[in-house]
């Protein structure tokens, strides 16, 4: 059973890391991950499979969350 969820988070340049979340994404992409090390690799794998190009500055920050 996964316990771990990988959220990709993109966020628009004019957002700073610290300040990028679920609220102020543009998009947010969710996954399962069995490991942390797997959850952190994850999000970016995730975010390039739903064609996320890194266009106009737009970044991806990785999130991992426990399963509720």
């Amino acid at each position: 059973m996964n316990s771990i969820i990988v959220v990709a988070l993109i966020c628009a340049a004019s957002v700073q890391a610290p300040d990028c979340s679920r609220d102020t994404a543009t998009d947010v992409i969710t996954g399962p991950a069995h490991t942390l090390q797997e959850c952190l690799v994850q999000g970016p794998v995730l975010a390039a499979n739903a064609g996320f190009k890194g266009e106009d500055g737009a970044y991806v920050k990785t999130r991992c969350e426990q399963k509720r």
